[in-house]
């Protein structure tokens, strides 16, 4: 069976960061899921869903699947922790905390390392943009456990009102996408429905990629 992936903007106090989830994931296992990522305990956690400034609903119901409410790819989920002090307290002794800090920030932890620096607001992926060009064949590689890649055509590179930053569309060689070059109205690209996706330059590798045959039974 075919999983329905949505890649959405997780955000919390001034961080940022895209993930992508499937749609069929409980909200209980959202927020478990959640947790690593904004360091808000599960039970802590209030979700609002925003399409750009625009609140489209809260996120409630620890049985409900994440299918069942209005998510759409680059929507933000904001997580909001109901309970800040909690968090705060484990640090009383700020010689302690400055040394935890200080020890992440030596050997690239958590805020500092080089992943977060490739999903926080302030990076734009504008020099990995340099090298893509309209019409570019290419391979997008997802990084996901699996290895999942998918090859596809250049359709668009450039900045776009959904999101900061750098984007490389792409036409997929198979039906995998998500639209078809339309993203909260407005129109980057042209293609066949469903076969149409936004990634970041960082996860796009151009070159020699034909088109690979694909089986139809």
């Amino acid at each position: 069976m075919t999983m329905s992936i949505v890649t959405i903007f997780v955000q919390c106090d001034n961080a940022s960061s895209e993930r992508r989830f499937d749609k069929g994931i409980t909200i209980s296992q959202l927020k478990a899921k959640l947790e690593p990522i904004t360091g808000i305990p599960a039970e802590s956690q209030l979700l609002q869903l925003y399409n750009g400034d625009t609140l489209v609903t809260s996120v409630e119901g620890d049985n409900y699947m994440l299918g069942a409410f209005p998510v759409d790819n680059f929507m933000t989920l904001k997580v909001i922790d109901t309970n800040p002090s909690g968090q705060r307290n484990q640090y009383t002794d700020l010689s302690l905390e400055n040394s935890v800090l200080a020890f992440k920030q030596r050997n690239k932890l958590g805020r500092f390392s080089d992943a977060h620096s490739l999903t926080s607001d302030s990076y734009t992926f504008e020099e990995e943009a340099k090298n893509i060009k309209v019409g570019d064949r290419c391979e997008v590689d997802f990084g996901d456990a699996e290895g999942l890649k998918r090859r596809g055509t250049v359709k668009y590179v450039g900045e776009a009102k959904f999101k900061p930053g750098y984007w490389v569309g792409v036409q997929y060689d198979e039906p995998v996408g998500k639209h078809d070059g339309v993203v909260q109205g407005e129109r980057y690209f042209s293609c066949p429905d469903k076969y149409g996706a936004f990634v970041r330059p960082n996860k796009v590798k151009v070159g020699d990629y034909p088109e690979e045959e694909f089986d139809e039974m």
